[in-house]
């Protein structure tokens, strides 16, 4: 049956025009916004041209959301990903349960990120405090989260807990999809299991660690409820000579500037900036990865 460009236009309008009303316009709005003093309240707007781009580079919080934002994004992008092949190797392997256990690993991806801060924040307060000073451990008798040094690694290993489990399923579909036969032959000319997975495994499943890390890498950069939640930002430190929170990230930052604070047009410069930056590194990470899988 021969294909019709006219039907073809008619089932794609409604997801064009819903691409156009909700993104393409607001975005177009937003950058407009960002250059003048608008507040949300005052109807009466000025331009100001780039200002709010140049007090936003002179802004030591925001400085320092975009130097954490990137650590809090490495630091997940190797938790995770790690996390998440270790398990897939284990739900893949001839271990019994093995369904059960896929099931189990992904749960946590179901829960909200509120609900999932709030639960957390029990555990870093009480709980595993309340073991440390029963058991006489030091590092575990105070919480992780009110350590200024401690609180993005917290955060992380939240995050993994919860999002590991989702990433495991797209390295199960990539290992569930290469030849046995390969891996096979390599066990009978005497390939050890880390040799196997190493130089055999992983290279025949670079396409999913792009899908991977490209999610995880987004996902970091996106971070705003378990931060509310977990944090709240806190505990405060200095930094440059001022009072930071140093666990507030961008999009936290960008929220309380606009919300907050009431000042709209700022956090719109903000948030246009936050955009590009988040454009810049998913497309570098894309392109270094495919270009990885080619040479593989």
């Amino acid at each position: 049956m021969k294909r019709s460009k006219v039907w073809d236009a008619v089932f794609l309008a409604p997801c064009i025009f819903a691409l156009i009303m909700v993104v393409l316009i607001p975005f177009v709005q937003g950058v407009s916004f960002s250059l003048t003093d608008w507040n949300g309240v005052r109807s009466e707007i000025h331009y100001v041209g780039f200002d709010n781009y140049k007090d936003m580079f002179n802004s030591v919080e925001f400085l320092y959301s975009f130097r954490i934002t990137l650590l809090y994004t490495l630091i997940n992008v190797i938790m995770v990903n790690i996390v998440a092949f270790l398990l897939a190797l284990l739900v893949t392997s001839r271990v019994r349960g093995k369904n059960l256990y896929r099931a189990a690993f992904f749960v946590p991806n179901l829960i909200g990120g509120i609900v999932l801060g709030y639960t957390w924040q029990f555990m870093f307060n009480d709980f595993f405090t309340a073991i440390g000073k029963s058991l006489g451990i030091g590092w575990m008798s105070s919480s992780m989260i009110a350590n200024k040094n401690l609180v993005l690694l917290a955060m992380s290993i939240v995050n993994t807990w919860q999002y590991a489990g989702y990433i495991m399923l797209i390295f199960v579909a990539g290992i569930q999809s290469t030849s046995q036969e390969v891996m096979e032959a390599a066990t009978v000319d005497g390939a050890s299991y880390i040799q196997r997975v190493v130089k055999i495994l992983i290279p025949m499943i670079a396409s999913s660690f792009t899908i991977s890390l490209f999610l995880t890498i987004t996902n970091s950069f996106k971070a705003f409820d378990l931060n509310v939640a977990l944090t709240n930002g806190g505990p405060s430190m200095r930094f440059m000579g001022s009072v930071v929170k140093s666990s507030q990230l961008l999009a936290l930052t960008i929220y309380n500037k606009s919300i907050t604070s009431k000042e709209l047009a700022k956090g719109q410069a903000m948030s246009v900036v936050f955009f590009l930056m988040l454009v810049v590194f998913s497309l570098l990470q894309v392109y270094i990865s495919k270009k990885r899988e080619v040479e593989a």
